[in-house]
């Protein structure tokens, strides 16, 4: 066999391995930006692994989302669906099933315990409700009820959903499960971190209680032991009337509030309508439900580090 042949079948099998190596490349969606950027970090330095994600990055809660026939073929190409859960996605189930019915869906939220209700579907703000199931069932008709989704503002449920997001792909993929592991081990300990920066400015904070676009922040008020004591937009979508702001400007006397905070998701206008009828301080909070598409890795705990600067101006420190 002469030296051209040899080159020939070499160059034959190194093509033929890269091809076999793209062709077994694995693709997971994600169905919200943050659940999007702890997956990244996740599996970062795996390289048969691609990260898309399903909704625009720009867009926040995906509470009203409907699938465009862009996203329907992102999901039929799909090998893994990971999805933030307790009814945040109202726009999947029989979609996902239609377009894909091999994909394997992970709910970031299974197991986790002491999840939050919403104040306004319990008569007592700080309930917790312990639920070993995540998935849709909740119905929310446009309006926040039920279990609160939100987990994500909070970097310690971001730990929790990255150690439980790594354990499930570990199982589908046990070849990559030593990445997914360890990533998930050293994310886990930078959101722990984090939480207990905010859990040590809550204690220092002068006013404890304050007012929120919606139910996004209550588990980092809940690590912080901030009380919320109204929200501007309690359901999706829907400015508050004449009335009900008169409500909040008078709950906010009646509680002494410290500050309300808006979200650059919403407009700011009522809020900051609210907080000038109230005498009260205004400013705006980013929970990271949404972002640049090509976010660094750390995007998250930028954006978590200001508003942490955000929180001790506006409250003021004992």
């Amino acid at each position: 066999m002469n030296l051209r042949r040899l080159i020939f079948l070499f160059m034959a099998f190194i093509f033929s391995a890269i091809s076999a190596q793209a062709s077994e490349k694995q693709t997971i969606i994600c169905s919200t930006y943050p659940i999007f950027q702890i997956t990244r970090n996740i599996v970062a330095g795996h390289s048969g692994i691609t990260v898309q994600l399903m909704i625009p990055a720009a867009l926040g809660c995906p509470h009203d989302y409907a699938l465009t026939p862009q996203d329907m073929q992102k999901l039929a190409k799909a090998d893994v669906m990971i999805v933030n859960g307790l009814g945040m996605e109202e726009y999947l189930g029989a979609p996902v099933e239609k377009a894909n019915p091999r994909i394997k869906v992970i709910d970031s939220s299974v197991g986790i315990k002491e999840i939050l209700l919403y104040a306004e579907d319990d008569e007592h703000e700080d309930e917790h409700h312990d639920t070993g199931h995540g998935g849709n069932g909740h119905d929310h008709d446009h309006e926040h009820s039920g279990a609160n989704p939100h987990l994500f503002a909070s970097p310690r449920m971001v730990g929790l959903l990255a150690l439980n997001i790594a354990d499930e792909l570990s199982q589908l993929d046990p070849a990559g499960a030593g990445t997914y592991l360890a990533n998930a081990k050293v994310y886990a300990a930078k959101m722990n971190a984090l939480a207990d920066e905010f859990s040590a400015l809550g204690k220092r904070l002068k006013n404890n209680r304050i007012v929120t676009q919606h139910g996004v922040f209550d588990y980092l008020a809940r690590d912080m032991g901030l009380e919320v004591v109204a929200v501007v937009q309690e359901h999706g979508g829907q400015a508050p009337s004449a009335a009900e702001i008169l409500t909040i400007v008078k709950t906010i006397r009646g509680k002494k509030a410290g500050a309300v905070f808006t979200e650059p998701q919403y407009p700011a206008k009522v809020g900051q309508t609210i907080a000038r009828e109230a005498g009260i301080v205004t400013a705006t909070l980013d929970p990271v439900a949404n972002g640049p598409e090509n976010a660094s890795l750390d995007y998250y705990e930028t954006v978590m580090l200001h508003n942490l600067q955000i929180l001790a101006k506006s409250l003021g420190s004992k």
